[in-house]
């Protein structure tokens, strides 16, 4: 169907539309804005700042799209926000923007937002990601793909959580939470592997007995970091997927992983 603009909505003229776009009630498109092709905003929805929407998104009533860092190191200019496409936020969810005149908010393809939730500046969201009511990643977060954020869970600044993760309800996260594991408690500790969601993903039970193996490691055999990362490198399935994505998650952690119950 063609664009379709609610007469109560306000667009700036500036603002870029794609195809099928459907603007309902109350809603607010700032002039920096970009909307994808069949993106829909559903009443009192805002996307505003320098902000891309890929094709396909929903944004739900009362949600706020990029809009100004919330960081008080900001100094000006036109930080924005990247979106891909066929995301849901849904109701009273926002997305600020970067706090670097020239940087972005970024978040990937197929992730669904729920209520209440928070994205601040500069963090880096992948690709099919859910996150349950209230969640809040302070700024600089990164979340790869595939990972599940459990209701009321917090992300403190600057942490990463690995693909294929999954954060419990009301967790705090305060340190790097370790691909294909499952993190719950205050601070958040690894608990076990995500072994339903990777069954949900397809792994196979090679690849699962690789993550146990990975699990058991890190965790459970008494080793410091170091020691467990150099057994881990010098296994002869080092290579694997699995492992390799390990290691390098690991080599890139500044925060350092979180550690087993």
């Amino acid at each position: 169907m063609p664009t379709q603009i609610h007469p109560t909505a306000v667009v700036d003229p500036a603002a870029q539309l794609g195809a099928d776009v459907d603007i309902g009630p109350l809603c607010y498109v700032g002039p920096g804005v970009r909307l994808g092709d069949r993106t829909r905003l559903h009443h009192h929805a805002s996307v505003e700042g320098d902000t891309w929407l890929g094709e396909a998104c929903e944004v739900f009533p009362y949600a706020c799209i990029g809009g100004k860092t919330q960081d008080l190191k900001f100094k000006g200019g036109r930080p924005g926000v990247r979106i891909g496409a066929r995301n849901v936020f849904r109701e009273y969810f926002t997305v600020h923007a970067a706090t670097a005149p020239e940087g972005y908010t970024t978040v990937g393809d197929d992730n669904t937002f729920l209520a209440y939730g928070h994205i601040a500046h500069d963090c880096v969201v992948g690709s099919r990601v859910i996150a349950s009511n209230a969640v809040g990643l302070a700024g600089h977060v990164i979340v790869e793909d595939d990972v599940v954020l459990g209701a009321n869970s917090g992300i403190h600044q600057f942490c990463r959580i690995g693909a294929y993760a999954m954060i419990s309800a009301y967790a705090k996260v305060v340190q790097d939470v370790a691909p294909f594991f499952i993190a719950d408690g205050q601070p958040a500790l690894i608990r076990a592997i995500n072994k339903i969601g990777l069954e949900r993903k397809g792994f196979s039970p090679e690849q699962l007995d690789r993550v146990k193996a990975l699990h058991r490691v890190l965790f459970r055999e008494g080793l410091n970091r170091s020691q467990a990362l150099e057994k881990l490198a010098a296994d002869a399935r080092a290579a694997t997927p699995e492992f390799a994505r390990m290691l390098t998650f690991a080599e890139a952690s500044e925060r350092g992983l979180a550690p087993g119950a």
